[in-house]
């Protein structure tokens, strides 16, 4: 028997569309809320949900990735009275089961559910992932919701010869997840080639990857194979992709299809057993809109795409990143192992880090440098900038916060001065509150509004929450 929930208000459908789904042998839970139904999906597992498109206390749409993130990772089907394409496109790209409009009889709705329930079991059952070598990850460190997640892409992308795509920002990864699926692949053990697109010299593209016949062009006194030949058998990585002359894309699309190709100025045709995986910072979609990257190969990248996420969304593995870096730049350094004050790592997370890990690992060799025999670091041993910023952020909240009046605890006005911790706790208060109501006109979405307050996704529900705030964005002032 499997656990379905149906997040809806529509009283009506939900009762019979809940006694089709007990008739078909399942159970059915229902919700009237978003914060109700996400409480709900993540206090218990469910095989499926149906969300409702619009739901009057909040966006469905940015609860969609915490829905599928509870630990469960249920399926999810978007019920839409008028169907909208661009944001059915957002809820498959999200990761929703799918997008469909609401029928005219609940009982309709039946069969996208078996459906679901069909790939759940056949996923669940017929889908094992690849064992992967803990020697191999060892420099990926988290265990966020979103590296698990990630963790388990590397693992099915190993298992297959798939070319996969990895986005994310600048300072992410990218190349150490490259690494990882190549060396927990059939491949392992072959050649890992890499290729920095945003480096190659737009004239000499050409040579560089296929390779040349002497004589092909001045200078050229000998022949020299090119990178696609020397990743025969092994993995091609091409990182930066995005960069990759247009010029250049339209040959390299056909290697990918035939896998073979000539030399500049030669003639005989060669062959080249690579597996591909490329990687990007840029939106190669909106590129492809632009007339910058072509659309067919961009099709032939993606057979598997991975996108990582940025250290702001996972900020609760900024301490376990910390910590192993910091013991690597200590034995590098043959320094003795160093603890860490009890602000330090409190420091560390307020901090939105826009160059991701790799910020964070440059950030973490000037502490330990600064440090040098100390024993202990602290929050003085940061980088300056990192700590004039997080200075000034303070002396601005605490300007917002001077501002607000004196009131007692019942929100008048008071006369006379109330108790210190009557007034510290309602100022927070309300400083939050004004903050919330804020962070939901600025921002677009939860991802959105958790960059720009720092929060992770839990946080700023549980503060939502404690506000009686919808999560619902752009409120009117």
């Amino acid at each position: 028997m499997s656990k379905i929930l149906i997040i809806d208000t529509q009283e009506s459908f939900v009762a019979v569309l809940a006694k089709e789904i007990v008739h078909a042998g399942h159970q059915a839970v229902t919700a009237r809320t978003l914060l109700q139904g996400l409480e709900l999906a993540t206090a218990s597992p469910f095989d499926v949900i149906f969300l409702n498109a619009e739901m009057p206390d909040g966006n469905s749409m940015a609860v969609l990735p915490e829905l599928i993130d509870t630990p469960s990772l249920p399926e999810v089907i978007i019920l839409a009275d008028a169907g909208d394409a661009d944001q059915a496109e957002n809820a498959i790209k999200m990761g929703a089961w799918d997008y469909v409009e609401r029928p005219g009889t609940a009982r309709a709705m039946t069969l996208p559910l078996v459906r679901a329930m069909q790939y759940r079991a056949k996923k669940i059952l017929k889908q094992p992932h690849t064992t992967l070598n803990e020697e191999t990850l060892k420099d990926i460190v988290g265990n966020s919701l979103q590296m698990k997640r990630c963790l388990d892409r590397l693992a099915l992308s190993a298992g297959s010869d798939a070319n996969v795509l990895i986005t994310g920002e600048t300072g992410t990864g990218k190349e150490l997840f490259a690494w990882a699926i190549h060396n927990n692949s059939r491949r392992a053990g072959q050649r890992f080639v890499v290729v920095d697109c945003a480096a190659l010299p737009e004239t000499l593209v050409e040579s560089i990857l296929f390779g040349y016949e002497r004589g092909a062009f001045t200078g050229a006194d000998k022949s020299q194979s090119g990178l696609v030949k020397r990743a025969d058998g092994g993995t091609l990585f091409l990182d930066e992709v995005g960069e990759l002359p247009l010029s250049v894309q339209k040959s390299f699309l056909r290697v990918l299809q035939e896998h073979k190709f000539r030399q500049v100025g030669g003639g005989t045709v060669l062959r080249s057993d690579f597996r591909l995986i490329a990687a990007t910072n840029r939106n190669l979609d909106t590129m492809v809109q632009r007339h910058r990257f072509r659309k067919d190969l961009l099709f032939r990248l993606r057979s598997f795409t991975m996108e990582l996420p940025s250290l702001r969304h996972r900020i609760e593995d900024v301490p376990l990143i910390a910590a192993h870096h910091v013991d690597k730049l200590c034995q590098s350094y043959g320094l003795n192992g160093k603890s860490f004050s009890p602000d330090f790592f409190e420091v560390l997370g307020r901090y939105e880090w826009p160059g991701n890990v790799r910020e964070l690992v440059n950030a973490l060799e000037r502490a330990v440098s600064a440090a040098r025999h100390e024993p202990v670091l602290f929050p003085k041993h940061l980088p300056i900038y990192i700590r004039v910023h997080l200075a000034r952020a303070s002396v601005e909240q605490g300007q917002a916060v001077a501002e607000l009046p004196l009131v007692r605890g019942d929100g008048v006005n008071a006369p006379a001065l109330p108790r210190l911790v009557e007034a510290r706790e309602v100022t927070i208060a309300q400083f939050e509150q004004r903050y919330l109501r804020e962070l939901l006109t600025l921002a677009d979405n939860m991802e959105e509004a958790c960059a720009i307050s720092g929060l992770s996704r839990s946080r700023l529900y549980a503060l939502l929450k404690k506000h009686n705030l919808p999560p619902s964005f752009r409120l009117p002032a």
